[in-house]
């Protein structure tokens, strides 16, 4: 149960907090690899830098409360409505209390909250989100969108888990950003195609309420419609996967690339100085025979 600016609300919400992991943790990883441990969240010495986390813990409530707001307004006709409104409201309430507890540990001694309970914490989230995406709906399209999400879901959650216990693993980190990533992404292109006419799938109309369920269904013209809708859901989720890829393991090339053009600016003039003092060297034998 969700709407175009609900899903534009994620986007913005998953989108940067994937980017800046994925930053932080190639950068953190290349500086030394052995030494690399995951986080669960990356804090910045300045504590202005925090500034995204700051916010979290401001919007995150706010929305909660709006969302049970509606589950008391809405009318009791509604009642798949009503209780999606709920669940989502208790969802977003759990992750401010882990934005809550990342501001605590920065704040405290790190020892008291482990980065190990944070990460299953953030994992069990994952899951109960796994379980709410798709609530409510019906049709061959919207199962597929929302199931393509869920699993998206699955994938950070084993992520966390793994990293609870393996917390070297970057390559479990490197999926966790990519699927936090390709949710921001894939959220907003679920808004466009099942909230909007323009975006739409050819033969299906937009969602709407079914009358006397509260359920919400993607109704399709054709059975052909509604399965090409979803051959094309699939096209465009491998599609998003490929380009989220791509960029990310650009954005870690290129972070190798500047790590070894810093390298190469270092050693260079020590490597001329080393030449300089050798020719002085060789230089000297022949001024003495002379």
């Amino acid at each position: 149960m969700a709407s175009l600016a609900t899903h534009l609300c994620v986007t913005l919400l998953l989108l940067p907090i994937g980017i800046h992991r994925l930053f932080c943790s190639s950068s953190l990883y290349l500086k030394n690899p052995s030494l690399f441990r995951s986080k669960t969240w990356y804090l910045s010495e300045p504590k202005w830098k925090n500034l995204d986390l700051y916010v979290l813990t401001v919007a995150l409530p706010i929305a909660s409360f709006s969302l049970i707001f509606l589950f008391l307004s809405i009318t009791t006709g509604h009642t798949t409505y009503r209780f999606s409104f709920l669940h989502e409201s208790l969802l977003l309430f759990l992750y401010w209390v882990l934005a809550i507890l990342f501001v605590l540990r920065d704040a405290i001694d790190p020892v008291v909250i482990l980065d190990n309970f944070l990460f299953v914490f953030g994992g069990i989230l994952f899951f109960v989100e796994y379980s709410f995406i798709g609530e409510g709906t019906s049709g061959l399209v919207v199962e597929v969108v929302y199931g393509l999400c869920g699993d998206l879901s699955l994938v950070c959650g084993f992520c966390c888990l793994y990293l609870a216990i393996r917390p070297g693993a970057f390559f479990a980190e490197f999926c966790f950003c990519c699927g936090l990533v390709l949710k921001g992404t894939w959220f907003l292109q679920a808004g466009l195609c099942l909230y909007t006419d323009v975006f739409g799938f050819k033969g299906c109309h937009e969602i709407e309420i079914l009358p006397g369920s509260g359920n919400v269904e993607l109704k399709c013209d054709l059975e052909e419609d509604g399965l090409r809708g979803v051959a094309l859901v699939n096209l465009m989720f491998v599609g998003h996967a490929i380009v989220v890829f791509l960029v990310s393991l650009g954005l870690f090339g290129l972070l190798s690339t500047n790590r070894d053009l810093r390298h190469g600016e270092a050693s260079g003039p020590l490597l001329a100085g080393l030449d300089s003092e050798s020719a002085l060297m060789r230089a000297l034998p022949e001024f003495e025979v002379e």
